[in-house]
């Protein structure tokens, strides 16, 4: 099959001719791929930054969003069958330990990551998982119409979820980037919270999107875009930041939209978050980091994304021409959400 690999950090992966994957354990499901997202943390894989973490063995295939068809079960597998329309939580778990047990998927004792740890990812033709990881959806679903969603959008969705109680009528909540994850949050704020929704980015056609999609009011990220914050909030700030670039900068203009007594979730990374312990201790603000989601998280989604409550929005690129689809992302021509299509 072809696949696209990392053979060394900082330079251009490669799609490579491999051999498809096979069944290793009762619980095991090889999924055909009908659509693989591009996602800022593969510009990161390739860059190194995954290394120290989850120091894979070079060369391997990324990609960690991804959905299709069964095509192979192992002989335990009773929830999926072969034929089935799937999106894969992006990390199997073992379903036994006190994590699994809690929920907390993205915490297992004994998971790993494909794409980003010493197993493959989906940016080929097929892929190997556990039956713990796939969700089945409607067989009418258009598999690279929503294979984002198992990333991205579960990790918009949770961090939504974490902060929804608290967004009740006369609220509000900023949304720092409006961009493939961002665009899936301001959908599922505009689901399941009550909140006034402020979406900032330096884009004029992510805005333009935010608005389609059901923002109240939008900032340009131009330098005054604190202030406007504020002025839009009665001078307090947001009762809850989604901070979904935390870089550049970002990350502390978050720190100063939110609100005394306010919430951060800080969901994009690469920069450094410091702010003086008074900040916190008189503003009474809290600073909450978030990884991926839940199988319950993916689950819940796919029945808005069903529902047509959330759409994900996207460019489409086969898989032969994933180095463009790469450059695409880097250089900020994504409308969206990019995905191959194998």
């Amino acid at each position: 099959m072809k696949a696209v690999r990392v053979h060394a950090y900082h330079s251009d992966p490669t799609i490579d001719e491999i051999p498809e994957p096979t069944l290793q354990g009762p619980l095991d499901v090889i999924v055909k791929i009908g659509g693989a997202g591009v996602c800022r943390t593969d510009l990161h894989i390739i860059n190194g930054d995954w290394e120290a973490a989850q120091h894979p063995d070079l060369p391997y295939v990324i990609g960690h969003e991804n959905a299709g068809w069964v095509h192979a079960v192992g002989e335990g597998v009773t929830n999926v069958k072969v034929g089935d329309t799937v999106i894969l939580h992006p990390q199997p778990s073992c379903g036994m330990c006190l994590a699994c047990r809690a929920g907390r998927d993205m915490q297992c004792d004994s998971a790993f990551f494909p794409g980003l740890s010493n197993n493959d990812g989906g940016m080929a033709e097929y892929l190997r998982t556990t039956a713990r990881a796939c969700v089945k959806l409607d067989p009418s679903t258009d598999p690279a119409d929503v294979a984002a969603l198992a990333d991205a959008g579960i990790t918009a969705y949770h961090a939504v979820r974490k902060a929804a109680s608290g967004l009740f009528p006369g609220t509000t909540a900023v949304v720092q980037g409006a961009g493939g994850l961002g665009h899936i949050g301001i959908q599922t704020l505009k689901a399941i919270t009550s909140a006034k929704v402020i979406v900032v980015d330096r884009s004029p056609a992510a805005l333009e999107l935010a608005k389609e999609i059901g923002a109240d009011e939008t900032v340009v990220s131009d330098g005054s875009h604190i202030d406007a914050v504020k002025d839009l909030t009665g001078g307090r700030g947001a009762d809850v930041v989604f901070d979904f670039v935390a870089e550049q900068g970002a990350e502390l203009d978050g720190w100063a939209m939110t609100a005394p007594a306010g919430y951060q979730y800080i969901i994009g990374y690469g920069g450094q978050f410091v702010a003086p312990t008074l900040d916190f201790v008189a503003g009474e603000k809290s600073v909450i980091g978030n990884i991926v989601g839940t199988y319950t998280d993916l689950a819940e989604l796919m029945v808005l994304a069903q529902a047509g409550k959330v759409t994900l929005h996207t460019q489409k690129y086969p898989l032969s021409e994933a180095l463009t689809a790469l450059a695409d992302l880097e250089a900020g021509n994504v409308r969206g959400r990019a995905i191959l299509v194998p």
